[in-house]
């Protein structure tokens, strides 16, 4: 199964720029790699087994070549992620507090947190996707939980 270029981007442009803008927490890098994953798409000759395959290669390649390109040299002389902040939108206040923690994770949590509360993915699912077992997935959802919750508080805290 193979969709259309623009059946596929239209479906999964969103998610895989997620994906990437979590490991890169740069938009433009993101978009970048958003563009690279659908040029990747487009000309591997490869079939996927359903929907499910598709999108997990996608958001492999995207955080693949969000990793590769924050350690190149030019990712050094980019505006950090913060500088970003301020062009997001939010319903509701705490959803930027949210937002800004789970940013500030180390990637190794930030990552498996996107693809489980974000992508709705399951801890076999991301451990298939980031080639990481199943016992450091949940280690690291566990871990970064546990950041989440003391920043927050630490946040909730202050405001008080």
């Amino acid at each position: 199964m193979k969709l259309p270029i623009a059946k596929a981007y239209e479906t999964y442009a969103d998610r895989v720029f997620a994906a990437a803008f979590s490991v890169c927490g740069n938009r433009d890098d993101a978009d970048d790699v958003t563009q690279d994953v659908f040029l990747r798409y487009q000309t591997a000759g490869k079939d996927y087994a359903d929907e499910n395959h598709l999108k997990a290669w996608l958001l492999r390649v995207a955080i693949n070549r969000a990793k590769d390109l924050k350690t190149s040299f030019r990712y050094k002389n980019t505006v950090p992620w913060e500088d970003y902040m301020g062009t997001l939108e939010f319903r509701e206040p705490a959803d930027g507090d949210l937002f800004r923690a789970v940013m500030e994770l180390p990637e190794k949590y930030r990552v498996p947190i996107h693809l489980f509360y974000y992508e709705d993915y399951s801890v076999k699912e991301i451990a298939k996707t980031l080639r990481r077992g199943e016992g450091t997935v949940k280690s690291q959802l566990s871990r970064g939980r546990a950041l989440l919750k003391s920043k927050l508080a630490e946040e909730w805290n202050d405001d008080e």
